[in-house]
């Protein structure tokens, strides 16, 4: 069956991102303009710093893609950086190193200083340049291409925010539909369900600003129109949830995933923690409830599948609130300091979130019903359905 892969590359200030991503079918509708919004989302969000104001990005599709249908080859996508030609001589690909921008001083909750030791570099530029999220930019792009895909199959993705820092809006919205909470966080600054609530918000982050600090949070992803059946229980490497957490680990600063109710299920008894199954002859077999967050087993059970995560605070702060290092030459102390940086990003990081939900989700259908061509692929799925309904 098939397969979904993308591999991406480029450095924060280089002068561009790219990927390629391979097992798209062919004859797959492709929007650029819907690839382009998905980019605009992420760099939203308030509390963003002045790279934001930089930066206008847009996808370039340089291959895979005929009269706005994927060929079922590769396609390469392409992300130009503005800001190179402010680094043209210290990002150069070739000549000699110059001093200016050089790093040697590792700042605490970066990759700079375990990235230096691993590959060698006492200049930790090369490090930073590409542990930078600015390499999110081409997963959503990516998670773009997959959206389009997800929706050839009626399943949607979306996000909202539920804390900034110590502010939270959960237990506001408990009883808010899924995608009512995404349409109203469209519209919010926060991304947060309740855009009443955006100046509260904005003026706390105003206050960690003038406190020079910065601010972590949580957020949550859900696909709905997921059908029973994706991932599997027999390889631990198979397991829908196990895919999503490492991807959703796998985005800069993210400390905890959870599926569903997640934490708050080792809380409960087991009579209040599983949600039970019913059978109605039109919906076939369903929950009332979804503690699970729509997997079981490694598999997703017909419900929708709810991701929530966590993004630790920035680790590059304002010089009032600066932390210890060492400088990696000299081994001397010194405080660790930038002034130029997000506040939060916790917004961009749902719309991160979207896109590997997205991708991991493509995967799994593509290891299920995929083959080479689109059509195909829709009549396997349509017939797979009509399997559950018979079930």
């Amino acid at each position: 069956m098939g397969h979904l892969r993308f591999l991406n590359a480029g450095e924060s200030h280089g002068p561009a991102l790219t990927a390629i991503i391979e097992g798209i079918p062919s004859n797959l509708k492709i929007s650029s303009e819907f690839i382009n919004n998905e980019l605009v989302r992420r760099q939203k969000g308030y509390g963003r710093g002045g790279r934001m104001k930089i930066e206008k990005d847009t996808a370039e599709i340089l291959s895979g893609v005929r009269f706005g249908y994927t060929l079922g080859s590769p396609i390469t996508l392409m992300i130009k950086n503005k800001d190179w030609e402010n680094w043209t001589d210290i990002m150069s690909i070739e000549g000699s190193p110059v001093e200016k921008k050089q790093i040697i001083e590792p700042r605490p909750g970066h990759a700079d200083l375990v990235g230096g030791i691993k590959y060698g570099f006492y200049d930790l530029r090369n490090v930073l340049e590409r542990a930078s999220a600015r390499e999110t930019t081409t997963r959503v792009a990516v998670g773009a291409i997959c959206k389009q895909f997800l929706k050839e199959f009626g399943i949607e993705i979306g996000s909202y925010v539920l804390s900034i820092g110590e502010k939270s809006i959960k237990d506001k919205i408990e009883d808010m539909p899924l995608k009512e909470r995404f349409e109203k966080a469209e519209s919010s600054e926060i991304r947060i369900p309740l855009p009443e609530l955006d100046q509260e918000f904005k003026d706390y982050i105003d206050k960690a600003k003038e406190d020079g600090e910065s601010l972590g949070g949580i957020f949550e992803v859900f696909a709905i129109g997921v059908p029973i059946g994706l991932g599997s229980y027999v390889q631990w490497d198979r397991k829908l949830d196990g895919k999503i957490a490492q991807a959703f680990m796998s985005i800069q600063a993210i400390k905890c995933v959870e599926i569903g109710d997640g934490c708050r299920l080792s809380y409960l008894p087991g009579s209040m923690a599983h949600d039970e199954i019913f059978y109605d002859k039109e919906k076939g077999f369903y929950h009332k409830t979804n503690h699970a967050g729509g997997i079981e087993g490694g598999i997703s059970n017909g419900e929708p599948i709810i991701v929530r995560a966590a993004m630790k605070p920035i680790p590059t702060l304002m010089r009032q609130k600066s932390l210890k290092s060492v400088n990696v030459i000299t081994k001397e102390p010194f405080m660790a300091a930038k002034e130029r940086s997000d506040i939060t990003a916790v917004p961009a990081a749902a719309v991160v979130g979207e896109a590997m939900l997205a991708i991991v989700l493509t995967d799994a259908i593509l290891e299920q019903f995929g083959n080479d061509n689109m059509n195909n692929i829709k009549k396997r799925y349509q017939d797979y359905i009509e399997y559950i309904k018979i079930y």
